[in-house]
């Protein structure tokens, strides 16, 4: 049977959802270290988070020291897809089980990264989700394109090229064990890596 996206889609879903608890507060520890360490060198920038549900990539320890120098914003629900808001507490759930910041009259256009987090991903750089194209759509709104920091659990990846052509890449993704991101820019910043593929370059931390 050839591998679709739904099938690739449920594998990396049952595999996010099953692990043990234990082990996803050890992977959470390191995914923020190396997001943290991803993060860096920015100095004040607008920032599109997420809020994590249970069993997605839990950033909140980045999200809480990035906001001492920068402007933070997370997804607020919108039909399809969703605009962005300034975080700021209380949060509440929506209808979806995520929890929001109060929504705002301010039309939020411009960021300058996103991390967004992946079920899956491609041997294209593109993101598998959760099947709603709220990202897509959102992403296909903004007048530029920000630095895209794909975050998963666990890696979950592909060499096949499964995704749509609306389907977003990232810049680099981020995982508690290994970054990958794109050759070509890792050869435009002459950095030494390891090579998984013709298209990614991997390294394990």
């Amino acid at each position: 049977m050839p591998l679709t996206k739904q099938i690739f889609r449920q594998k990396c879903l049952a595999n996010m959802k099953n692990a043990q608890t234990h082990s996803r507060f050890y992977r959470s520890s390191l995914l923020n270290k190396k997001l943290l360490k991803e993060l860096q060198s920015v100095k004040k920038k607008n920032i599109l988070f997420y809020y994590p549900l249970p069993f997605e990539a839990n950033i909140i320890k980045t999200l809480n020291a990035m906001r001492k120098k920068s402007n933070i914003f997370i997804p607020f629900m919108q039909l399809q897809s969703f605009k962005m808001v300034p975080f700021r507490l209380p949060l509440r759930r929506n209808s979806f089980g995520i929890f929001e910041a109060g929504n705002t009259l301010r039309n939020i256009k411009k960021i300058d990264i996103a991390i967004v987090p992946a079920v899956g991903v491609d041997g294209n750089l593109q993101r598998v989700g959760f099947g709603k194209g709220m990202y897509d759509r959102f992403f296909a709104k903004l007048r530029k394109r920000p630095y895209i920091i794909f975050v998963q659990p666990e890696i979950c990846y592909t060499k096949k090229f499964i995704c749509d052509a609306h389907d977003i890449a990232c810049d680099v993704l981020l995982t508690p064990k290994a970054r990958m991101m794109p050759l070509a820019r890792v050869k435009k910043r002459k950095i030494d890596v390891k090579r998984d593929t013709a298209r990614w370059s991997y390294s394990h931390s």
